[in-house]
């Protein structure tokens, strides 16, 4: 067994959507361990109120996981997963659509800056335009994969699989 990752589904979304089901199955076919949270109830707190208990619950759900630990997600997952690494150790983060802010919450995007990490963003994202994100790869030195598609990457699931597999298998085992 390689190890955990646990996939962090969007706001408006839910532990079966599209990317995160796909990337849980793809992950499982390499021998790891996935776990799904789901935030629904907490996104009903709105996009402030919802990271603080979003990041909790992550949180609980890293402590028991097997190491190596892969936080991934998707929009305010993604943005989840960075704060998540700052609190419980983690090996990799795997962050899609990444907002670098939310409105009305007071922090902005940070991350563990000794875990390896890679960015998938839209070049088209009309929710988290991609000059921000980028930039904060930049600065971290980051891997980016940026498409041509909109915040959902709905006509990339297959791209951001092969990707994610290949980052999946660049980690210490």
């Amino acid at each position: 067994m390689q190890g955990t990752v646990i996939l962090s589904h969007g706001t408006d979304s839910g532990p079966d959507a599209t990317k995160v089901s796909a990337l849980a199955r793809l992950a499982e076919s390499m021998g790891w361990r996935t776990q799904r949270p789901d935030f629904r109830e907490d996104d009903k707190l709105g996009y402030a109120g919802s990271v603080p208990p979003r990041v909790a619950r992550l949180v609980a759900a890293a402590r028991g996981a097997t190491r190596p630990l892969v936080l991934a997600g998707s929009s305010m997952g993604a943005f989840v997963s960075g704060l998540a690494s700052l609190e419980v150790p983690c090996d990799a983060l795997f962050l899609i659509a990444l907002p670098v802010a939310i409105p009305r919450y007071s922090g902005r995007f940070d991350m563990a800056r000794t875990v390896r990490a890679m960015l998938v963003h839209g070049w088209r994202d009309e929710l988290c335009p991609p000059v921000a994100t980028l930039a904060f790869a930049r600065e971290r030195g980051i891997p980016a994969l940026v498409l041509d598609d909109d915040h959902r990457l709905a006509n990339h699931v297959g791209v951001i699989g092969q990707q994610f597999g290949l980052f999946l298998e660049s980690l210490p085992g």
